[in-house]
């Protein structure tokens, strides 16, 4: 018998962690109640296709329209809109990915597709979660050097170091989906009568808690605990820069763009943090109640959801707000015959702007 913990993608996608050898009776709670686990499926059938769907459709939409809108300015690109670009691609790639986990979610008879496609597209999902992070932590250190220090680490002189640094990160994000290449399978959990794309730990004879763990850590660690502290660092001191020396309203807009950027970043990313460390505090625990198991798997569900609504919000933490976007955007209807006015207000923006004037790195189409 065989039964796993968990639906959150980042959490392993699922996690088969009892002993492949289990009886029905071992998968209980403190008192001898065994715990239910069709209560868990019912509640993502319903909850994750929602969710997902809607994430997929806002974020497929507003990551098209701000790729659409870089590639027509290409020939004026700066440093900011490279980044932005391979952020746009990695949030669309992840989000692509989230039809499939939703008919995993949906379906009676759970994951359909396959281990092949079960290994591609949890290491589809894994690059591009990676990928879209450590986008942020550069365009944040980007920003960091070029408003706080006046330094510029990327230039249009040497475009092969913007790309230089793009490639490394996707290749460093290809490096951390390994794991997902080797452990993850399309495996049937008989108790559920159910298939899902899981991580088989059982195939090493290492302990599986400690397989378990290995991958947690490295997510907490890689994928939040050092973007955090990168976006931490760089926002807050430019944060500090823009207090103290900033006068014009045009900066005051910009300070409210960083603490939103900041905000919603910690706001999607943290509950889930917490939630799996809690997690997997109680792993292991004998006296665990069902109805504490019920709660931390629902808890883990809804998260892990919220995390992935951050890449259909970076297109209008990072785009949408700028003013530079929206002019090029409206520059890109009115070429395609549309009508549109535009206000004194907007015309009047459109001379300077904190982000888009102050320096090379920041003179972003995007931004």
């Amino acid at each position: 018998m065989i039964t796993w913990s968990g639906t959150g993608l980042l959490d392993g996608i699922d996690e088969l962690y009892l002993d492949g050898n289990s009886s029905f009776e071992d998968y209980c709670c403190e008192g001898g109640d065994v715990c239910d686990l069709n209560e868990g499926m019912r509640f993502e059938a319903v909850f994750i296709p929602v969710l997902y769907s809607v994430a997929f459709v806002v974020g497929v939409l507003g990551n098209g329209v701000l790729l659409g809108v870089l590639v027509q300015s290409r020939r004026t690109w700066s440093v900011t809109d490279t980044f932005i670009l391979h952020l746009g691609v990695a949030d669309v790639l992840l989000l692509v990915t989230l039809p499939l986990w939703t008919a995993q979610a949906a379906q009676v008879q759970g994951w359909t597709f396959g281990t092949p496609l079960c290994k591609i597209t949890g290491a589809v999902f894994t690059v591009n979660f990676y990928c879209g992070i450590f986008l942020l932590a550069c365009i944040s250190l980007d920003r960091y050097l070029s408003i706080v220090h006046a330094t510029q680490m990327y230039s249009r002189r040497k475009p092969w170091v913007v790309q230089a640094s793009c490639l490394a990160v996707w290749l460093f994000s290809l490096l951390l989906s390994i794991p997902d290449w080797i452990f993850l399978e399309a495996i049937k959990d008989d108790r559920r009568d159910k298939t899902e794309c899981v991580r088989d730990y059982f195939k090493f004879d290492q302990s599986v808690s400690d397989w378990r763990l290995a991958s947690r850590l490295l997510y907490h660690m890689v994928g939040f605990l050092l973007p955090s502290a990168v976006l931490i660092f760089c926002y807050s001191s430019i944060l500090l820069r823009l207090r103290y020396n900033s006068q014009a309203p045009q900066k005051q807009k910009a300070f409210r763009v960083i603490i939103a950027v900041v905000v919603v970043f910690f706001l999607c990313w943290t509950p889930y943090n917490i939630t799996l460390m809690v997690d997997t505090l109680h792993s292991g625990n004998s006296s665990e109640t069902c109805g504490v198991r019920t709660s931390l798997e629902k808890a883990k569900i809804v998260t892990s959801s919220v995390g992935y609504l951050h890449c259909s919000l970076n297109p209008i933490l990072y785009a949408f707000v700028g003013v530079k976007f929206r002019r090029q955007l409206m520059d890109i209807l009115r070429s395609l015959g549309c009508k549109l006015k535009t206000s004194a207000r907007f015309h009047s923006s459109r001379k300077s702007s904190y982000w888009s004037e102050s320096a090379d790195t920041s003179n972003s189409i995007a931004i």
